[in-house]
């Protein structure tokens, strides 16, 4: 035997299910596995392989926009004389698998789609010293010729994997933990924006598995009582609120919970469709300790909610968001405000429909531009047309008005902080929310705490005017010209929308800090009382 030694490598990802499954199933055949997180420390991962020398090093290429990290990567590793047999999984190899070949000789062999059984019988043959070029599932370079070995049958019965193998839990706010969690694979809706269908057209597997509930509680049970984990964050495309079968796979789960003691002790977030949406079911949930739904919105107008493919209503949206503040559960959400087919008169529109759904500070004002991932009928679209431009991996698109394109531009720049950084306000925002949400479930709402949420949801709520006012101010501005004749008018925009991120920042900091001062006082507190009563004649200043 050579060995039994494997590194499988996240690229750019902290925590990756894909890679906990994969690791479960060969540590279940007595493999020994050790899961690295890449993050641009080319040099670190060196010193792990050399010290682990494993036979096989996975690398999970997600998505298309970490080629070149990952291309720089196993060329780096080669150079240094790692001679591991390296192949890569995942939705981008899986579906380009010939393209990701034709940027890298460095690669032995891909692994397309459900990689569990394929990489476990890739590590049998390589460690034995056994062929491995006839497993089902592969692909790998033969000289010039790229082969294409037949594709392995899903696994039906997803519960039939070992739970996944994770890093240690962290802290998600309050000293509470988290995990990510699955309840099943796969989408059934085609979105076209989204290659998830043409994943799994192409494997010619199901197009969507789920758990049996109990088995998800159970994995949920097993993690709070070994893990001290009470925040369970559902990676599904679209939890299964509803199935063929309708909603009793969720009413299942939750009495799952309720059996266990776990409903008032956990909190989980969801994946799904406002038009899933429903008073009587969501309450049930609640009540089990949902918390958060992030829903894919996508676009504040009927046409463009069409021209998406997303078989939903504004109104249906709108209505399902209703239902959760009227149950006090947050939610997320995409919102693709600029398209291809984007002009300022539907980005009017869109800026007016962000204005309804965020001018309370129930939620921050967020939103992308639409990519072009590979595979989807967007990216179709775009070749047909001659609109796609620059390199595989990194294709994009310009917009039909050239002002759009500056408009776009500018408010990249301008909100860049604001939009994208960890201390930006749309990342402040979110988390306040978060941390109010999860403050409500585990503690006793003070006035002093409603007080201090209602500042956070106040300044949100003026964030969210801010942001949208002066972008509908600069709509205007692009699409008369007028930025072309008056530059030191985008300059004073820029002036004040730098300055009041600024102070966003700082009154949304200031009111979560006042809310962990609550905390950490009433916890302290609680402290005081146990050891009173367990002390006689005990007494402490406080």
């Amino acid at each position: 035997m050579k060995g039994k030694n494997i590194v499988l490598v996240g690229i750019k990802n902290t925590e990756n299910l894909g890679i906990g499954y994969l690791a479960s199933v060969l540590n279940s055949a007595g493999y020994n596995v050790r899961i690295y997180c890449h993050n641009d420390f080319n040099d670190e991962i060196l010193e792990v392989l050399r010290e682990e020398d494993p036979v096989i090093v996975g690398f999970s290429v997600v998505y298309q926009y970490y080629i070149d990290t990952f291309i720089n990567l196993v060329k780096f590793l080669r150079e240094q004389g790692i001679a591991a047999h390296f192949t890569a999984g995942g939705h981008y190899p899986s579906l380009k698998y010939r393209e990701l070949f034709s940027f890298t000789n460095a690669l032995d062999s891909i692994v397309r789609f459900e990689g569990e059984y394929t990489l476990l019988e890739l590590a049998d043959c390589i460690s034995s010293g056994r062929d491995w070029r006839h497993i089902k599932g592969i692909a790998f370079k033969c000289g010039d010729e790229i082969i294409t070995n037949p594709l392995r049958t899903f696994e039906k019965d997803l519960d039939k994997f070992p739970f996944p193998v994770r890093p240690p839990l962290r802290d998600y706010g309050f000293g509470k933990k988290f995990a990510t969690i699955i309840a099943g694979r796969g989408c059934i809706h085609s979105c076209s924006f989204c290659n998830l269908r043409e994943f799994y057209r192409q494997s010619k597997g199901p197009y969507k598995r789920i758990r049996r509930p109990e088995m998800v509680v159970k994995e949920m049970d097993y993690l709070y009582k070994e893990n001290r984990c009470s925040v369970f964050l559902f990676e599904d495309d679209d939890f299964p609120v509803k199935t063929s079968y309708g909603s009793e796979w969720i009413k299942e789960f939750c009495k799952e919970l309720s059996q266990k003691g776990l409903s008032d002790k956990i909190l989980w977030k969801i994946n799904c469709r406002a038009d899933e949406i429903e008073e009587d079911l969501f309450a049930l949930m609640k009540s089990n300790g949902l918390y958060m739904v992030f829903i894919g919105i996508d676009d504040g107008t009927n046409e463009g909610l069409r021209s998406l493919n997303k078989h939903i209503t504004v109104d249906k949206n709108l209505e399902g968001i209703s239902i959760l503040k009227k149950f006090g559960i947050g939610f997320d959400y995409g919102f693709m405000l600029f398209q291809p087919v984007t002009t300022f008169s539907t980005l009017g529109k869109n800026l007016d429909f962000l204005l309804q759904l965020c001018h309370d500070g129930y939620n921050t004002v967020m939103f992308n531009k639409l990519r072009p991932y590979y595979e989807t009928r967007v990216e179709k679209e775009l070749v047909e047309a001659g609109r796609m431009k620059g390199l595989p991996g990194y294709f994009d698109y310009d917009f039909i008005e050239e002002s759009m394109n500056d408009y776009y531009n500018f408010i990249t720049d301008c909100f860049m902080d604001w939009l994208r950084d960890t201390e930006g306000v749309v990342n402040l925002s979110r988390w306040a929310r978060i941390y109010c949400l999860v403050y409500n479930h585990y503690n006793r709402v003070t006035d002093e705490v409603l007080k201090t949420e209602k500042e956070i949801s106040d300044f949100i709520a003026e964030s969210n005017h801010f942001i949208l006012d002066s972008m509908k101010e600069l709509s205007a501005v692009f699409e008369s010209g007028q930025y072309i004749s008056d530059k030191r008018l985008l300059k004073r925009f820029r002036i004040k929308i730098k300055s009041r991120q600024s102070y966003f920042v700082k009154q949304i900091n200031d009111s979560v800090s006042k809310l962990f001062s609550i905390y950490n006082y009433m916890d302290l507190e609680s402290l005081y009382n146990l050891v009173k009563y367990a002390t006689p004649g005990f007494s402490y200043n406080k």
